[in-house]
């Protein structure tokens, strides 16, 4: 398949900074009670976030729970000088990690092994994991860090640590798609040990995602290359590389690639979980 050459792998990242003065304000930038939109115009300087313990590091975050919305997960994107980083990157030590690099250049340091991450690189970090990140580099890095709550099963083993790069995972293609829509996986999906996956979607051009996909899982989706016309919920959003997409469970999605390349996403969906119950009613 042409369309997944190691070659044509392209990875979008912020850079900061303001529109200038004269650009106008309306934008693509929609939230509602089923999806948001976050036009990578809105990456901005006044919209960046510190955290304690990390040196030389801003992130802007755009995604986090909230009730009534997306409420399984937490993702940055981390933007880390040369020689900043963290020594205690994670506060929770219930949470699981994944990261994912899109410039420049890490190193992660993990019971007692170093793995320098450069663009495509992914690591998995279970819950309870003892490690930190530096940037050694002489650039500014750039990876997103997606966070969520680990949730434990009884007689299932907590993952294991992955590090690996999407330049040496085949993407699989999509079942009667003729190859024009494949998913880079970097964890087994029958393995109930992982109650997550990132991956990556490769659309080509003018591949479909051909019926409004609508189903339990949580999605977060960032434009790592191209350009498409998206159906989310009733509306048709325009996406191009750097937008974010946020979807509520259940919001109907499907999508036409635009070209004149592939369109290229990181996405984020929570599974192999049962459903959680809310409290039952008592009867007087």
């Amino acid at each position: 398949m042409d369309m997944m050459k190691m070659t044509d792998r392209t990875y979008y990242a912020p850079k900061g900074g303001l529109p200038p003065q004269t650009d106008l304000i309306t934008d693509r930038a929609v939230f509602t009670e089923a999806y948001a939109v976050i036009p990578r115009r809105e990456f901005s300087d006044i919209v960046a976030s510190f955290l304690p313990f990390w040196d030389k590091t801003r992130l802007w975050v755009i995604a986090r729970p909230l009730s009534g919305f997306a409420e399984t997960f937490s993702q940055y994107i981390m933007e880390v000088q040369p020689g900043g980083g963290s020594d205690k990157p994670e506060p929770d030590t219930g949470a699981e990690g994944v990261l994912f690099v899109v410039e420049g250049e890490i190193t992660v340091r993990l019971d007692g092994k170093s793995h320098v991450m450069k663009p495509g690189g992914y690591a998995f970090l279970p819950p309870a994991a003892k490690w930190s990140l530096r940037n050694e580099s002489s650039g500014t890095a750039r990876f997103h860090w997606v966070r969520k709550a680990y949730e434990f099963v009884d007689g299932i083993e907590a993952p294991t640590p992955i590090f690996t790069n999407e330049n040496d995972i085949a993407p699989i293609a999509m079942p009667d798609t003729e190859g024009k829509w494949a998913t880079t996986r970097f964890v087994d999906p029958t393995d109930l040990r992982h109650d997550m996956h990132v991956t990556i979607v490769t659309i080509g051009p003018g591949g479909v995602i051909p019926f409004p996909e609508t189903h339990v899982m949580e999605h977060g989706l960032y434009v790592l290359e191209g350009k498409a016309v998206y159906r989310l919920n009733q509306d048709w959003v325009e996406v191009q590389a750097g937008d974010y997409m946020w979807l509520r469970a259940f919001c109907p999605q499907a999508c036409y690639a635009g070209g004149p390349g592939n369109f290229r996403y990181l996405l984020y969906k929570d599974v192999n979980r049962h459903m959680k119950l809310g409290t039952p009613f008592t009867r007087g």
